[in-house]
């Protein structure tokens, strides 16, 4: 969430609301250009090798702004940009713009399943979106921008198609689709935490709580 000061942004307990530290963009200090200020009395450090990790794909129009929700789920450790379902290997952002390589706009997150489930990430996904639209995301107009759960496994599978039905048993003509996940592939550098980056909130996605 901002900072009182407006200018950082600040990290929470999801628990307790009690302040932990804080996230800086634009430093150049960094890879991805993000640097995290955590008081290291609220960190609990955990060898790598001994955390397991889950992986899902979300296509629901622009992935800057499914990339920018997903990011502020507690739980999500990496989220990456990228083209699925396609024909060409090694799509570019001109070649999915085309409308000839069959690619979607989509993200892939890596999390913690001890603290976030996939049951969870697929509601948040359908709260940041919007799942009656075909083949558009509010202004962004194309197939690119499809809404599609792109599945790992059955499992998964199961629990897409549950969440699918809660909505539909709610009244919501939803239209997403479900797909065997193929080759996941990461987009150019400039696509990659594009919010984080700008400073931005998404122009196309707003958050719709559609789940008690």
């Amino acid at each position: 969430m901002p900072d009182k000061d407006g200018i950082r942004t600040e990290i929470t307990c999801a628990n307790c609301g009690g302040h932990l530290g804080h996230v800086f963009t634009g430093e150049g200090s960094t890879p991805k250009n993000v640097r995290h200020c955590v008081n290291s009395i609220s960190l609990n450090f955990v060898p790598e090798a001994k955390i397991r990790t889950g992986q899902a794909i979300f296509a629901g129009g622009c992935f800057w702004g499914v990339e920018y929700y997903m990011q502020q789920k507690p739980g999500v450790l990496e989220t990456t940009a990228g083209y699925i379902g396609g024909q060409k290997d090694e799509p570019s952002y001109e070649d999915v713009c085309s409308k000839t390589t069959g690619h979607v706009e989509a993200v892939k997150v890596v999390y913690d399943p001890v603290r976030v489930s996939y049951e969870a990430l697929v509601k948040l996904f359908f709260e940041i979106h919007d799942p009656t639209q075909i083949g558009r995301q509010g202004p962004d107009i194309g197939e690119q921008y499809s809404s599609i759960i792109f599945y790992l496994d059955n499992e998964q599978k199961a629990i897409a198609e549950n969440v699918i039905n809660i909505l539909k048993e709610k009244g919501y003509d939803v239209v997403t689709r479900l797909k065997k996940a193929t080759t996941f592939w990461k987009a150019e550098d400039y696509h990659q935490d594009y919010y984080s980056k700008k400073r931005g909130t998404p122009y196309c996605h707003v958050y719709t709580k559609r789940f008690d």
